[in-house]
């Protein structure tokens, strides 16, 4: 009788390609696992040409390897690749928006504002992918530690409407010192509007009669950030 030889089931060349990416995680830890092969993870099976890994790479060359540009595809520019149903897409949306949330829970948790730079890594992850416009207030105590950050107005594509007496209320409710303002432009366009220019002078002008200065006034994109501050126009 010949000797019993067991054939080993742990070689990663021997698994199913959908399969791959679960058993690499267990036994390399996630961080061993590209892009591609988390998302295949979440979708848990291609369709009948491509296995869920070859999938999910068309699915991020489609986006040029961006996982910022992925997150702005909703359900129905996710369902378009073959394969992809409600559930997949979904799933993939809310695996995103919690990396999100997480990036800026971390920001957050820093809760002194020191820089331009802390703001923008707080609501990047909240504003970058929106196709409206939103205007937040960050309020702040008198050592620059966050109290509080409230979304003021939601709005289209081109603008939101920023009602000085609701920034001020909130900002007099919790009894903050200082205040920042934020919002985005889907559009891209980093640079400032005369709206914007109109508001931020307004609002600055309100904060010094009443003892509460606007210490800076942001804008959000997915490429990046303007801060009123640091260019010396507030």
């Amino acid at each position: 009788m010949k000797p019993y030889t067991k054939t080993s089931t742990n070689a990663i060349s021997t698994w199913a390609e959908e399969d791959r990416p679960r058993e690499k995680l267990m036994l390399k830890g996630k961080p061993a696992l590209s892009d591609a092969e988390l998302i295949a993870i979440l979708i848990g099976s291609g369709n009948a040409s491509e296995s869920a890994v070859e999938l999910s790479r068309r699915i991020l060359k489609s986006t040029s390897q961006n996982l910022d540009e992925l997150g702005k595809l909703g359900v129905k520019d996710l369902c378009s690749f073959k394969g992809i149903g409600e559930a997949k897409a979904i799933s993939i949306i809310a695996a995103l928006e919690l990396g999100r949330r997480r990036r800026s829970a971390i920001a957050q948790k820093r809760e002194k504002i020191e820089s331009s730079k802390d703001v923008y890594e707080i609501f990047h992850g909240v504003l970058e992918d929106l196709p409206h416009e939103e205007f937040w207030v960050l309020l702040l105590n008198r050592a620059n530690k966050i109290i509080a950050k409230k979304m003021i107005s939601r709005g289209g594509i081109s603008g939101t409407v920023a009602d000085p007496k609701l920034i001020y209320s909130s900002a007099l409710d919790s009894k903050a010192s200082s205040l920042i303002l934020v919002h985005n432009h889907p559009s891209g366009n980093l640079e400032p509007s005369n709206a914007d220019k109109a508001l931020t002078r307004k609002l600055k002008s309100a904060g010094e009669f009443l003892d509460l200065p606007v210490l800076d006034h942001l804008i959000v994109t997915g490429s990046g950030f303007f801060s009123f501050a640091d260019e010396g126009l507030i």
